[in-house]
C-alpha cells in the first residue's frame, strides 16, 4: 500500500540506463540533487528528490532530470498511485507547448535498476480459480424462493471470513483514503452520480445532489474515526466470490488498496441480499432474510464491533447507487431502483441501522 523502502537507484544504475536508452557510449558525470549540493558518485537515492543527470556523449555535456515521487496523503499513498502519476506525465508532457519533454517512465526495482515501462495499456496475470459465482446462488434463490441449509451456511462462512479479515489493523491514512474515495472518487458516490443519465425519472438531478450533499456530511461526521482502519477486501460482492463444494470459496479482485473501513465490505455483500430479494419478489423476507441473518450473526460472533452499524450509511449509499444504476443494471425496474435509493436516503438522513429491523428502512 505504501512506499517500497527497498527501491533505491545508484550511480551504476543510471549509467546503465543512459547506455541503453540514450547512447551506448554515454558517460555519467554527476547526479545532482536539484536544489541541493552535487552528489557525484552518490551510491543511492531515495524517493522524492529530482536529480539532474549530467553525462557526456563524444565529449559533449548533456543533461536530463530523473524524477521520483514520495508517498503523500494527497492520493499518492499507494505505489500504484505514484506509478499512475508518472504514466500520466509521460502521456501528457509532450503535448503541451513549451513544456519539458518526457523520455521514459519506469520503476526502480529492489536491486536499484531502472526498469522501463513501455507505452501501452497495463495488464495483470493471476491464478485461475475453479468455482461458480455466488451471484448464481443468489439468482437461483430469487427464482425458486428457496434457500437450502448450504445457502445459509455459505452466508455464515462469508460473515466469518470478513470478521477474520477485519481483525487485522491498517494505517489510519488507509481509512481516511477509503472514506474519501467512497464519497468523492470516480468509482465512488460522486462518480456514480455522474454516470446516471440526464433526465432519469427515478434518480433525478435533485435527488442525486441531495445524496451527494448528505454523503459529504457523513464524511465530516466520521472524519475522526480513522482508528477503525482494518484490512479489507474492498469489493466483496457476489460477482467476486467463487464457491466450490460446501463452504469452500475464493475471493476475486481485492480493490482500493485492501485497507479501510470494515463497513465497506459488510455493506457490499449485505446489500445484495436486499437487491436479489427485491428483484425476485418485490419485498425483503424469506428466504433472503435467513441469509441476511446468518451473515450478520456470523460476523458479530467473529468480531465485536460496537460502532459498525453507526457508520454504514455512506457505504450502503454507495452500493445502492451501483445497484440502482441503469448503466450497471439496466434491467432493474424503476420500483426496485426507487426502493434502493430510498433505503440509502433514510440512512444518510440519520435513521438508525439495525440488521434485525432493516424492513423499516426499505
Amino acid at each position: 500500500m505504501g512506499r517500497d523502502e527497498g527501491s533505491t537507484v545508484g550511480f551504476d544504475a543510471v549509467q546503465a540506463w543512459l547506455r541503453t536508452h540514450v547512447h551506448p557510449e554515454a558517460l555519467l558525470v554527476a547526479l545532482t540533487s536539484l536544489g541541493a549540493e552535487e552528489a557525484a558518485g552518490a551510491k543511492a537515492y531515495g524517493y522524492g528528490r529530482p536529480l539532474q543527470v549530467t553525462f557526456e556523449t563524444h565529449g559533449e555535456p548533456q543533461h536530463l532530470v530523473l524524477r521520483t515521487m514520495a508517498p503523500d496523503p494527497f492520493g499518492h499513498d499507494r505505489r500504484s498511485d505514484r506509478v499512475a502519476a508518472m504514466l500520466l506525465a509521460r502521456d501528457t508532457f509532450g503535448h503541451v507547448p513549451q513544456h519539458i519533454r518526457p523520455h521514459d517512465v519506469g520503476v526502480i526495482d529492489t536491486d536499484g535498476h531502472l526498469v522501463s515501462i513501455p507505452p501501452g495499456d497495463a495488464f495483470l496475470v493471476t491464478d485461475y480459480a475453479l468455482g461458480t459465482l455466488y451471484a448464481g446462488d443468489l439468482g437461483r434463490i430469487a427464482r425458486t424462493r428457496i434457500a437450502t441449509p448450504l445457502d445459509v451456511a455459505r452466508a455464515a462462512a462469508l460473515g466469518r471470513y470478513l470478521a477474520a479479515l477485519h481483525a487485522e489493523h491498517a494505517p489510519p491514512e488507509a481509512w481516511r483514503r477509503c472514506l474519501r474515495d467512497t464519497i468523492g472518487s470516480g468509482e465512488g458516490i460522486f462518480g456514480l452520480c455522474d454516470s446516471y443519465p440526464v433526465g432519469d425519472p427515478t434518480a433525478t438531478a435533485r435527488r442525486l445532489e441531495a445524496i451527494e450533499r448528505a454523503a459529504v456530511g457523513w464524511r465530516w461526521r466520521l472524519r475522526g474515526h480513522a482508528y477503525r482502519a482494518r484490512r479489507t477486501h474492498g469489493d466483496f460482492h457476489p460477482f467476486n466470490l467463487l464457491f466450490r463444494d460446501g463452504e469452500d470459496f475464493t475471493a476475486l479482485d481485492c480493490s482500493r488498496g485492501g485497507a479501510g473501513e470494515p463497513a465497506d465490505d459488510v455493506t457490499c455483500l449485505a446489500v445484495n441480499y436486499l437487491f436479489f430479494a427485491l428483484r425476485g419478489g418485490g419485498h425483503f423476507g424469506e428466504p433472503f432474510r435467513a441469509l441476511w441473518d446468518a451473515f450478520f450473526s456470523a460476523y458479530a460472533r467473529g468480531r465485536a464491533d460496537e460502532e459498525l452499524y453507526g457508520v454504514v450509511a455512506p457505504f450502503f449509499a454507495w452500493r445502492c447507487l451501483v445497484l440502482a444504476s441503469p448503466v450497471w443494471y439496466p434491467e432493474v425496474s424503476e420500483a426496485v431502483r426507487d426502493r434502493l435509493l430510498c433505503f440509502s436516503e433514510r440512512l444518510l438522513e440519520g435513521a438508525p441501522f439495525r440488521p434485525d429491523q432493516v424492513e423499516a428502512l426499505l
